[in-house]
């Protein structure tokens, strides 16, 4: 995985994107390593939480804009286009739909385009303080391919959604913040540490219930709260029956940190 950088810490599987030179920008290779990363993480239960982030000073930029002007210049018609996103780009959020462990992003610099959208895809998204984020599909005369007009909203309100749809232009790391795009900003040399420790904190405590919380906030997204309830019932009912709930509750009554196992 040259363009993709695939590797375990303990129960921390970390995702990098590997092409530093063109500003981590998709490659064919790098979307199907991506996917295959992904299908890994959600196959195998000795990984609990996933972590992704970019090498060098920029997270990701995206579609390769260069590509994309040969293409068009070869006469790439708007079906092959159509082609490229469904059977290749889409395919990486589709498969983050189906992780239900944890899903951090660590934005290590400028994310922008189908870049930053990948970054929204995250539970739990962390800046370095050199970060910055801007749909930028509007500076190429584009539209948001990859989910960001779906995702953004959702995150931050219609109005300014629009403003970063509408304009391109760049948000600070602690603008950010501000807006709720990101849980926290970190100096640079902070930023993977930190979202290593959130990360193996999540991976060492009582996994299915951290699995079916994510879950629940995922449904009641697009459920009444009486189908929300339900569904809450069910989950209560199968968290109660492992082994990390025995384990919480008989260490809880003895004052004493429990010891998960993740089952």
């Amino acid at each position: 995985m040259s363009e993709l950088l695939f590797e375990r810490q303990g129960g921390v599987a970390v995702i990098t994107l590997n092409r530093p030179d063109s500003g981590n920008a998709f490659t064919l290779e790098m979307l199907a390593d991506w996917e295959r990363a992904l299908r890994e993480c959600i196959a195998d239960d000795a990984i609990r939480a996933v972590v992704l982030t970019g090498a060098g000073r920029i997270f990701c930029s995206g579609g390769d804009v260069k590509r994309m002007a040969r293409n068009a210049a070869a006469g790439q018609g708007p079906w092959d286009r159509s082609k490229y996103l469904t059977d290749h780009v889409h395919r990486i959020p589709l498969t983050v739909l189906e992780l239900d462990k944890p899903y951090l992003v660590a934005v290590n610099g400028a994310a922008t385009g189908a870049g930053m959208d990948m970054a929204l895809m995250g539970d739990l998204r962390f800046a370095a303080e050199s970060a910055r984020f801007a749909e930028s599909y509007i500076k190429v005369g584009f539209v948001a391919g990859d989910g960001g007009a779906w995702m953004l909203p959702r995150l931050i309100g219609t109005p300014k959604a629009l403003e970063m749809l509408w304009t391109g232009d760049f948000v600070s790391a602690q603008e950010a913040e501000r807006i709720g795009l990101v849980n926290k900003v970190l100096p640079d040399a902070e930023l993977l540490p930190h979202t290593m420790a959130v990360a193996e904190r999540l991976a060492s405590g009582p996994t299915v219930a951290i699995r079916l919380m994510k879950r629940m906030v995922r449904q009641g997204a697009s459920s009444s709260f009486p189908e929300a309830l339900s569904f809450a019932a069910s989950c209560v009912g199968v968290v109660s029956g492992t082994e990390d709930y025995r384990e919480a509750t008989t260490a809880f009554a003895a004052k004493r940190k429990p010891a998960f196992q993740g089952r």
